[in-house]
């Protein structure tokens, strides 16, 4: 399963360098120069994905990270092979990930990488069965679990002790303990 890490933004500069919208806990670990990064298009590709008349240009499979930086609350990015600001340009929208396997598990017991909980059946303390974990969304307040519900609809659930109180990976289930009405909403 494809992890994806950050998603590139604008070009920086006129040497190929640029913005990453970075979207993992560990940007130095996943960023250092030598990583190689899996690419994926994104929805946002530019209209002419060409480096120069005339010249097709095709995002890599995979695109190895040659130096990165934080700048002005950024990270900036230079890539093996990018070398100006029209292939930069033809990055644009494109999803960086890295392969779930290639991915140790956390030490603290209490933290999940995302794709542990998506497909984990959601049930209350009782046995209830309330879905399916869809995605997790990363709110600024807590994370969320988006359950797909039995009747089709979806839930916003809190990813925090007081409303999960268990995470039973083996068993393939995250307890849910909802307040009156959250399941409502």
């Amino acid at each position: 399963m494809l992890l994806i890490v950050g998603r590139i933004g604008k070009p920086h500069g006129i040497r190929g360098e640029v913005t990453v919208e970075v979207r993992t806990d560990e940007p130095e670990a996943r960023f250092a120069p030598g990583s190689v990064l899996r690419t994926e298009p994104g929805a946002t590709a530019p209209a002419n994905p060409a480096p120069g008349p005339g010249v097709p240009f095709r995002v890599p499979a995979e695109l190895t990270i040659e130096a990165a930086r934080w700048h002005q609350g950024r990270m900036l990015v230079a890539f093996e092979g990018i070398l100006d600001r029209e292939v930069a340009e033809a990055l644009r929208g494109t999803l960086l990930g890295v392969d779930s396997a290639d991915v140790a598990p956390p030490e603290d017991p209490e933290e999940f990488h995302d794709h542990q909980l998506v497909g984990l059946a959601a049930v209350t303390p009782a046995g209830e069965h309330l879905g399916e974990v869809a995605r997790i969304d990363h709110a600024p307040a807590s994370d969320l679990l988006v359950l797909r519900r039995p009747e089709g609809r979806t839930a916003l659930i809190p990813f925090v002790k007081a409303i999960v109180p268990e995470v039973d990976l083996a068993g393939g289930r995250v307890v849910v303990d909802p307040p009156a009405g959250l399941l409502d909403i």
